[in-house]
């Protein structure tokens, strides 16, 4: 691990504080999981928007004799 400070507002350091003490666990495990929490959720939200990991149909219609070679267009072409 690597050591990192962190300016946080009194009444929230309190507050954490206070959250920490009542579930026994460290302030650095509280932003550890807080962190990881957020950056999951962010990830999740990206990977949403993505017709692919979405698993969303994302061409209706007959399938294109070239669907291999120009698969990008077909699942993206309303990004692009």
């Amino acid at each position: 691990m690597k050591r990192t400070t962190i300016m946080l507002p009194e009444d929230l350091k309190n507050r954490a504080a206070q959250y920490c003490e009542q579930k026994g666990i460290s302030l650095g495990t509280l932003l550890r999981q807080a962190l990881e929490h957020t950056l999951h959720e962010e990830n999740n939200a990206q990977q949403g928007q993505d017709a692919l990991f979405a698993d969303q149909e994302v061409y209706q219609g007959e399938v294109p004799v070239d669907i291999s070679k120009n698969h990008d267009t077909y699942l993206y072409q309303d990004q692009m």
